[in-house]
């Protein structure tokens, strides 16, 4: 197969960041604004090492590539195809060597990678128990909406054999789940720093909630003023104009 094949069914999209491009397809979940928001939250320094659990297409691993000097950042994803197609969006992007894609079980992760390897680790899981909520027809875009394939504490575990000593957890999620992520956090050795609630419109109750964890941090949770992502007239908010370098 030609690594940078992209198929009948699948187009190409402009990430609008450094020229990077992400190969997306109706059969898997798309992207959405949690990925560029979780990306531009997460604190990534040059010379670092950051593994993305359940990459999906790779959007984040090339978000944090254009946005940052990391070394080196892996994208985990469990879905063969899907992690093929990330793969190929590594190698149209020429960036293989920073970016690379690793298909595999995030519950299977120290079979996978060295324990504490990375400085950061990033995750935007699925968000919706089992049972909770309609389950989409399409087996892989379920997978990455419902806790099918794995759940919040799989998450945990994996983020807290991944990352370094005092090194740092970022992921978005849904205010819905805070107790549920601040509890299993805790129980893995990560200590929740700084949340930030992300809201449709001013003064409305948010619908995302962004966090950064501390491996081994002690207890002290910072919240941040809330980001607000559309003017009242429907518009993007200057924030979120920054965030996708409209100014």
């Amino acid at each position: 197969m030609n690594r940078t094949e992209i198929f009948d069914d699948e187009r190409l999209e402009d990430l609008q960041c450094g020229g990077m491009k992400l190969i997306q397809s109706p059969r898997y979940f798309r992207f959405g604004v949690d990925a560029v928001l979780l990306a531009d939250f997460c604190r990534l320094k040059s010379g670092e090492t950051a593994v993305d659990l359940g990459t999906g297409t790779g959007v984040i691993p090339l978000l944090l590539c254009a946005k940052t000097r990391a070394k080196k950042i892996v994208g985990l994803e469990i879905q063969k195809d899907c992690a093929e197609m990330a793969a190929r969006s590594v190698f149209l992007n020429e960036v293989a060597d920073r970016v690379s894609i690793v298909e595999g079980d995030i519950k299977n992760v120290s079979e996978l990678f060295s324990a504490n390897m990375a400085n950061v680790i990033i995750s935007n899981p699925p968000y919706i128990k089992v049972g909770a909520g309609k389950i989409n027809e399409s087996e892989q875009i379920a997978a990455a909406r419902h806790e099918i394939l794995c759940n919040l504490d799989d998450i945990m575990k994996a983020a807290a054999w991944l990352i370094k000593p005092s090194g740092r957890f970022y992921m978005v999620h849904r205010p819905q789940r805070l107790a549920d992520i601040i509890c299993s956090a805790r129980a893995h050795g990560l200590e929740p720093k700084q949340i930030q609630h992300v809201c449709a419109y001013d003064r409305k109750p948010p619908i995302l909630i962004l966090m950064e964890f501390i491996e081994g941090g002690t207890a002290y949770l910072k919240t941040l003023a809330p980001l607000v992502l559309y003017e009242a007239d429907g518009g993007y908010s200057a924030e979120m104009r920054r965030i996708y370098g409209m100014l």
